[in-house]
């Protein structure tokens, strides 16, 4: 993930789509990109979901061959991590 001191240049598909990258400029840059507060407090529940996800054994190694019984496996756990 991009910190402060990279800069996130836009290419591939989800820039198409219309996302941008929400990353702090550095203090002493002269030119000020694109950033938004609100969004970037947002963020911070999304990298704690991610955490509390990969906490579970099975997710945070990649267990499953096919792609649907991770999915699966990625839903059961986010399901249990939000009622805990």
């Amino acid at each position: 993930m991009p910190t402060k001191a990279m800069t996130a240049m836009p290419s591939g598909s989800r820039f198409a789509d219309g996302a941008f990258a929400n990353i702090p400029p550095k203090a002493n840059r002269k030119w000020k990109n694109c950033f938004s507060p609100f969004l970037y407090r947002d963020r911070n529940a999304i990298e704690r979901m991610f955490c509390r996800i990969k906490d579970f054994r099975r997710i945070a190694t990649r267990y499953d061959r096919l792609a649907r019984n991770f999915l699966a496996a990625v839903c059961i756990a986010a399901t249990v991590s939000y009622w805990l």
